[in-house]
């Protein structure tokens, strides 16, 4: 597999990007709005969507950096339209997505299935989690609030960021408009 990255490569992981940055604003709005109302670490629960360009990013375009690219990226976007947490987005984006980005190196970038998509996504949820609890939750228990929130993240971003961007996958490949990456003509998909 050639690793080295095609304009095209470039342009879509940008595009998943910068429609990931707008949908963070709006994940943002819910997480501080009516999830708030669901204590935490129960609201970790809508965790995973931060997480889906790392894996979403890394399936389609399958190169090296492509999990990390996408979601600093979408993080950088999501940080110049607006978010209440303001610049440390910009460090926490970049952090999470190596999370991911360790998954598919650990198989050498030649694996693309679903158990390796999963672990990518567990991976940035646990990266995620673990930055919160010390960056934002320092001073919370580590039994009633700590330990359980990274768990709820881990799992939110195996559900959503992991099966979710397998599906994503799946059902852009079904279209066509995957036709130029192998995600679209591996029709074993992940």
């Amino acid at each position: 597999m050639n690793n080295r990255w095609r304009t095209i490569d470039i342009v879509i992981a940008s595009v998943i990007a910068v429609a990931f940055g707008v949908i963070f604003w709006a994940w943002n709005l819910l997480w501080n709005g009516p999830a708030d109302a669901i204590p935490l670490p129960g609201r970790a629960i809508i965790y995973g969507m931060w997480l889906v360009p790392a894996v979403l990013g890394a399936l389609i375009v399958r190169k090296p950096g492509a999990a990390f690219y996408t979601l600093s990226l979408a993080s950088l976007v999501s940080v110049a339209i607006g978010v209440s947490w303001g610049w440390t987005i910009v460090v926490q984006g970049p952090l999470e997505a190596l999370g991911a980005e360790l998954a598919f190196a650990a198989f050498a970038y030649k694996v693309w299935r679903l158990p390796v998509a999963l672990l990518a996504a567990v991976l940035a949820g646990i990266v995620a989690s673990v930055y919160d609890a010390f960056v934002w939750y320092g001073g919370t228990s580590w039994t009633t609030m700590r330990l359980p929130y990274i768990a709820i993240t881990a799992a939110s971003a195996l559900v959503i960021a992991g099966f979710g961007s397998v599906a994503l996958t799946r059902a852009l490949a079904e279209t066509g408009v995957l036709d130029r990456f192998a995600a679209g003509r591996d029709r074993a998909l992940v």
